[in-house]
């Protein structure tokens, strides 16, 4: 049991070679594929947190590596839907570099802080992982961005400034913070209960 988290961990690593490659070698007729390689994925990040906080082992460098981890795999779906859909993402490719900005902006004060890169696990940051799910398979799927490219885009910005004020608020490096509200909390030492399916 206590090897099951990491191995959902390294399934996600060998998952992005095999999404990129399938994208160059695949074209239109290996959507499906991808899409069916993205869920899976989702399910073992789902998964990897919850046993590993109910088997009582999410240490800082397993929360840390699912985190680093995370990172990739989103960006190689990001790599697939350029190779797929290249004028979806080159529409919106102003939006999507000011997030790729935020995201450097996070590792800056995260390091800059704590000397180390971020792993917060917000509750936003979350609910931007589920709507990205929502705007690949549109987009990798049925080769269409719209409406829900643009939620995602706007819930990214939402967790972007959430972490950020997280990682400003929190007085030394923590895991697995829900928010910013949360990060106070832990600035000003009351306790909080997390709760073992979402942090």
């Amino acid at each position: 049991m206590y090897r099951i988290p990491i191995t959902l961990i390294f399934f996600r690593i060998l998952l992005i070679p095999i999404v990129i490659s399938m994208s160059y070698l695949g074209g239109n007729s290996i959507r499906i594929f991808i899409v069916i390689l993205m869920y899976l994925g989702l399910l073992s990040d789902i998964f990897d947190g919850i046993i590993a906080r109910r088997l009582g082992i999410a240490t800082e460098k397993l929360r840390r590596l699912d985190s680093l981890v995370d990172l990739f795999f989103w960006l190689s779906i990001g790599i697939s839907s350029w190779i797929i859909s290249p004028e979806i993402i080159k529409n919106n490719s102003v939006p999507i570099i000011f997030l790729f900005i935020l995201e450097i902006i996070c590792y800056l004060v995260s390091f800059l802080r704590f000397k180390k890169e971020a792993s917060t696990h917000s509750y936003t940051a979350k609910l931007w992982g589920l709507s990205l799910v929502v705007a690949f398979t549109s987009i990798i799927g049925f080769n269409y961005g719209g409406f829900f490219m643009d939620i995602s885009i706007l819930i990214g910005y939402i967790s972007y400034a959430d972490v950020i004020l997280i990682l400003l608020i929190l007085p030394h490096w923590a895991h697995d913070i829900p928010s910013f509200y949360h990060a106070y909390l832990v600035r000003k030492n009351i306790l909080f209960k997390k709760n073992h399916w979402f942090n």
